[in-house]
């Protein structure tokens, strides 16, 4: 006996977009393929739905209703799967946590978000005592094999407990996430995403990318931040299977490549950086690899090379975006990577916009600049973030008409082609003369042996700011700083080299994304200053 059509809509269906639908599309198309792994097993789709559809349940029994902000502080595992899926189809919004933040750093975000519960794995129980008092949390759910401290839930006993409930329905313009990033005033800022946002985004770059049932994506990047994300939801939406990697270390990603014939991961070069130089990287079958994404900085064209030694098969796509628009607004097809195209001059650039996405190039006045002139990039789409959470004037001072201002300093070129030259704050103003500071690193990057690099503005009793380089050294390389000021001399102009360059041993600070951690690197010389720069 048939049932009529109306009768099989799930529950507060709705035909906008919706994180959930693409769950539920999965479970009834490959139900029994893998979904995720992690190092402790894998999910198939329909189990990843039960146990979502069970952890909404469990997390709606300690008071979770629609809108309410759930925290989670915990390494890449197959439950941050279950979270970002779980916590929308109980109504509630996930606000991951960046562990590498300090313990009031993260307690300002939990008050911020009105966090009532917190989701926590043993790797970071420690902090607790220190994050939690003040904050509005009232229950704490506790992920891994360690004892449950008293007071705490334990994870699986709840799921264990609850009953599945009916997707909630969230849907278009709801916001399904809170993802924070850090503030110039020192206020962490909630960028809110909905489900249209999440689903358009994945959509978009599923298609340029080439993403299907066959991608097998490792998520190494931390999965607190929107650039993992970035990868790991467009990868399942496209009914492939993420390899969650708990922290990225380079001869257990090596590892997992090889184990699970990954064809996709994403990073930024000073991982990939870590990969070829390990002891590993030459004993290890990584022919299965086919893409990998990356941003925040160029790929050096020595790295490119090396690369093909250790991973015959792969091809290089740079991406462009931010927290603020879901991740990626642009790609570069690979094959403008490829050293028999770099003559063509696109491998500096960052590509294309995505299908749906309009980016552009603007002066001061918000009027649109001629192709090859400088200007800020703005960018319009249906990824572009609903704002910022209880941050209504910086809301308005980021979307202006219509355009999310991104901050970010570039040019189109006569092909279309955009090109990023630095992020506003972080342009030298060294005697009147802006210099870019991406410009100098891609100078220095060209040097044989620079494994890492960054140039900031440092104080200048003359110039206001003198151009610093800070690089660190390959494994068996020797650099020098007149040696590198020599190279730089030769390929830009005098007043854009470095004036001083700090050769360091060990490798650079990073952020919660990976990225080079310039605030962090800027602050000892601007220390006491006033200074727009820190």
């Amino acid at each position: 006996m048939t049932r009529p059509v109306d009768t099989l809509a799930r529950p507060g269906a709705s035909t906008a977009f919706s994180l959930s639908q693409t769950l539920h599309r999965a479970m009834r198309s490959c139900g029994a393929r893998t979904a995720v792994v992690d190092p402790d097993g894998a999910l198939t789709w329909s189990a990843l739905g039960a146990r979502s559809s069970r952890l909404a349940g469990a997390l709606q029994g300690l008071g979770m209703g629609r809108g309410d902000r759930v925290a989670m502080l915990a390494n890449n595992r197959r439950e941050y799967l279950e979270y970002y899926y779980g916590v929308p189809w109980g109504g509630g919004i996930f606000a991951p946590l960046n562990f590498r933040l300090a313990p009031a750093e993260l307690a300002a975000i939990l008050t911020d978000a009105d966090a009532r519960i917190l989701l926590v794995d043993d790797a970071h129980l420690h902090l607790l005592a220190d994050i939690l008092p003040g904050t509005p949390v009232r229950h704490v759910v506790h992920l891994g094999t360690a004892p449950t401290p008293t007071g705490m839930h334990s994870y699986e006993d709840l799921l264990a407990r609850a009953a599945p409930v009916d997707d909630a329905g969230g849907s278009g313009d709801d916001v399904v996430c809170l993802f924070y990033t850090s503030g110039s005033t020192g206020r962490p800022k909630g960028v809110m995403h909905t489900h249209t946002n999440l689903v358009s985004s994945a959509l978009a770059f599923a298609a340029q990318i080439g993403l299907s049932e066959d991608t097998v994506a490792m998520i190494a990047a931390p999965l607190f931040h929107v650039g993992a994300a970035g990868l790991c939801i467009p990868a399942l939406v496209a009914l492939g299977t993420a390899v969650v990697v708990p922290r990225f270390e380079a001869g257990e990603a090596l590892a997992c490549i090889e184990r699970h014939r990954v064809t996709i991961t994403s990073g930024v070069p000073t991982m990939f950086r870590m990969m070829i130089d390990h002891p590993e990287a030459r004993r290890r079958d990584l022919s299965s690899m086919q893409t990998v994404l990356y941003g925040a900085a160029p790929m050096p064209e020595s790295l490119v090379i090396e690369a093909r030694g250790i991973f015959p098969n792969v091809r290089f796509t740079p991406c462009y975006g931010m927290t603020e628009s879901t991740a990626s607004v642009t790609s570069l097809p690979s094959r403008y990577t490829e050293p028999e195209h770099w003559h063509l001059g696109k491998a500096s650039s960052v590509g294309r916009p995505l299908i749906g996405v309009d980016v552009e190039v603007v002066d001061a006045d918000d009027r649109i600049v001629p192709d090859g002139t400088i200007g800020e990039i703005v960018v319009r789409g249906p990824l572009v973030m609903k704002g910022y959470w209880n941050q209504p004037e910086l809301t308005a001072q980021t979307l202006r008409n219509g355009w999310l201002h991104t901050g970010d300093l570039g040019y189109r070129d006569e092909t279309g082609f955009f090109h990023i030259v630095d992020r506003l704050k972080d342009m030298i103003i060294a005697g009147g003369e802006n210099v870019y500071s991406a410009e100098v690193e891609a100078a220095l990057y060209a040097y044989p042996g620079v494994a890492q690099c960054a140039v900031i503005g440092i104080p200048d009793p003359k110039w206001g700011e003198a151009v610093h380089a800070i690089v660190t050294a390959s494994p068996g390389a020797v650099l020098e700083a007149e040696a590198l000021q020599q190279h730089c001399r030769a390929r830009i102009a005098a007043y854009k080299c470095p004036r001083t360059i700090d050769v360091r041993t060990g490798s650079l600070p990073l952020s919660g994304a990976n990225k080079i951690d310039k605030p962090a690197l800027r602050a000892p010389f601007w220390e006491g200053r006033a200074s727009r720069l820190v």
